[in-house]
């Protein structure tokens, strides 16, 4: 333990200082909007707001997966919440999540919107809206079901966990990041151990199960996440490494990873997607110079 100081907590915890760190701006104890802000509504039945986290990107693919196998009610605008500067505290996006997370979705297709949030969510009911994606035979549906909720409840370990202490907390712990590098490469381990049985998470076919893991696991064996391949030796996972090429490969993956990405390469970022003209160069460069 090389921890410079020891911290007993009081016997009931106050929120009296700044947490620290990469998102001490937006840290509170409680819930609720801070500030009057309606949500824009583009022509589409889909409205998605969101930025492209992990969490992100995940819806942002399954739609482009959508369009890219023909199903054309899945066409939909992607509006920017930027939430280093509190968006998702808005008084129109906390009536869509009360929660304040990103992605939030809602679908005016019927006679009236429906909201759906959490990213796990709104894979499952566009999977089914659209019938597309996940198995409808008894073993393999319980299967995609499966590792589309492993990777909602182990998540929260590699990014708060390990992400947050390796990548953005104010000081460095090392109890904390190896506790969290532990986890993560027992995390990686179980999937690299999965994708050596079957070609995809679920079984042969791409399902929203691989959706939903990509965006965390390939990215973080991508180099992508975290600037951490080396720390956690993530060449190791050659079957994780195989599944994340192939997945990247698959042009609606680049499509959905660009949509409302707002660092890196200029030509990996679309603010903001209402059609699927967007992508097109051309466009792209008019946006940038602020056509």
């Amino acid at each position: 333990m090389s921890d410079a100081a020891t911290y007993t907590p009081p016997k009931v915890w106050n929120w009296h200082k700044p947490s620290g760190g990469r998102f001490a701006n937006i840290n509170r104890p409680v819930s609720g909007a801070t500030h009057e802000r309606e949500l824009p509504v583009g022509r589409h039945k889909l409205q998605l707001y969101s930025l492209a986290t992990p969490n992100g990107v995940k819806v942002t693919i399954m739609l482009e997966e959508l369009l890219a196998a023909g199903h054309e009610g899945a066409e939909y605008d992607a509006w920017l919440v930027r939430i280093n500067e509190g968006d998702q505290f808005g008084s129109g996006f906390v009536a869509v999540n009360p929660n304040s997370k990103i992605p939030a979705l809602m679908d005016r297709s019927g006679d009236a919107p429906v909201r759906v949030f959490e990213s796990g969510a709104i894979l499952l009911y566009l999977a089914e809206k659209f019938g597309a994606f996940l198995p409808t035979e008894t073993a393999l549906r319980a299967e995609c079901l499966s590792w589309l909720f492993w990777q909602m409840g182990s998540a929260p370990y590699l990014g708060g966990g390990f992400g947050h202490f390796y990548a953005y907390a104010p000081t460095k712990i090392e109890y904390a990041i190896d506790r969290f590098a532990m986890e993560a490469k027992r995390q990686l381990d179980v999937l690299d151990r999965r994708l050596a049985q079957t070609e995809y998470l679920a079984g042969p076919d791409y399902t929203l199960a691989d959706i939903a893991v990509w965006p965390w696991y390939g990215g973080l064996v991508s180099g992508l996440l975290y600037e951490a391949g080396e720390f956690l030796q993530v060449q190791d996972y050659k079957n994780v490494q195989r599944w994340t090429k192939a997945i990247l490969d698959r042009p609606a993956v680049q499509r959905g990873r660009k949509v409302n990405r707002i660092s890196g390469e200029l030509s990996s970022q679309l603010h903001e997607r209402h059609d699927a003209a967007d992508f097109d160069t051309r466009t792209q460069d008019k946006l940038e110079a602020g056509g």
